[in-house]
């Protein structure tokens, strides 16, 4: 069975306004016994990892490199052991990086341990912009980051865009995709998010008191089509939702999750999908360092079939290219056109989706629109 691995960093050197994942600033003194807690974690589910084709690492946060890189390599070594892992290679192995959390010689011990793709957090090409959202960031030590990355010998770099940012336009947004796609050499991949306006956010605070001014809904449209034919036509294929990439450089993590595929997280907070259950690591700190491995986890579902019949369209409808009716066949032995043919009816009705011989897929109208799409297939 193929088993992708996440592992969650809560440390950061100053969390950003429009953040409310779980993340602590300023709690470096934590970071060993921390560590050393996940790799407890790890060695606990050693059977897990021993018995099953380890395809996908992924290390995030919080800002996986504001801690001292040693500790990364660590936990690395750790699931190394575990698994057997003979060919790093073979395997997609990720860490979020932080411009003005890293230098070169972090890179490359980074390297040296087998990772091979970063997920590098610009957010914007515009200094003012990365400073209204509360990033610790300039774009000049953004270019650092990328140029020593390359130096040290990676090839597989994603680059992290915001879109829907208090005061942002589309100039600037043009400027931003601009200066991405001309870095030398162009990164393979580009995630361009939407602002979420969560509750209780610093951000959220600065628009309630007029601080700041969200771009209106057709603004913040126009700024997501915009990104979408200009990366087309430098081409990278518009793969998910939020995710472009060059050929055969899509997240292997992520598409591992977008297919219903299976993981598990170590860490504060991490989430796993392991046989149909769906659980996490609690989101307290000190309960995590504190306790047994298998006293923190919380379980959210326990899926029946029809369950994952559901999600499984809900989350493979989060990609361009949709869901293939074989594949779907292949796994549940039932028809997708027939189970859902109620939802697909009603969809293909209001033009969001188009159903051919073995696709299942968003039209231009369900991609602004997916929100309705995925609303229909909610477990």
């Amino acid at each position: 069975m193929e088993l992708g691995i996440y592992i969650h960093i809560p440390f950061c050197i100053k969390k950003c306004d429009y953040c409310d994942f779980i993340s602590y600033p300023n709690k470096y003194d934590l970071q060993e016994e921390y560590v050393k807690k996940v790799i407890q974690e790890i060695e606990d589910n050693n059977n897990l990892i021993k018995h099953n084709n380890i395809t996908t690492i992924y290390i995030g946060g919080g800002t996986p490199s504001s801690i001292k890189p040693e500790y990364i390599k660590n936990i690395l070594n750790k699931i190394y052991e575990i698994s057997d892992i003979k060919n790093k290679d073979n395997i997609e192995i990720t860490i979020e990086v932080n411009p003005g959390t890293i230098e070169k010689n972090n890179l490359q011990l980074y390297k040296s341990c087998g990772i091979n793709r970063l997920s590098i957090g610009l957010q914007s090409g515009k200094n003012e912009l990365l400073k209204s959202i509360g990033r610790i960031h300039n774009y000049e030590q953004f270019i650092n980051t990328y140029n020593w990355a390359v130096e040290v010998g990676f090839t597989n770099i994603n680059v992290d865009l915001m879109l829907g940012l208090p005061n942002q336009t589309i100039a600037d947004l043009k400027n931003s995709l601009e200066k991405v796609v001309s870095l030398k050499p162009e990164p393979k991949h580009i995630s361009v998010y939407s602002l979420i306006v969560e509750e209780g956010t610093q951000i959220e605070k600065n628009i309630n008191e007029g601080k700041l001014q969200l771009p209106d809904e057709n603004e913040e449209r126009n700024q997501y089509k915009y990104t979408k034919n200009y990366l087309e036509l430098k081409g990278y294929k518009h793969y998910e939702i939020s995710n472009f990439a060059k050929p055969h450089y899509e997240s292997k993590h992520n598409m591992n999750c977008w297919e219903q595929k299976q993981y598990i997280g170590f860490g504060l907070a991490a989430h796993s999908y392991i046989n149909g259950c769906r659980y996490s690591n609690t989101c307290d700190l000190d309960e995590y360092l504190n306790s047994n491995s298998q006293d923190v986890k919380i379980i959210h579902e326990k899926q029946n079939k029809v369950d994952m019949q559901k999600e499984y369209m809900l989350l493979g409808l989060r990609k361009i290219d949709g869901i293939k009716i074989s594949k779907f066949k292949e796994k549940f032995a039932e028809n997708p056109i027939y189970i859902f043919r109620n939802e697909l009816q009603k969809l293909v009705k209001n033009k969001l989706l188009e159903v051919d011989l073995n696709d299942i897929k968003l039209t231009n109208k369900g991609i602004d629109f997916a929100n309705l799409v995925w609303e229909e297939f909610v477990p």
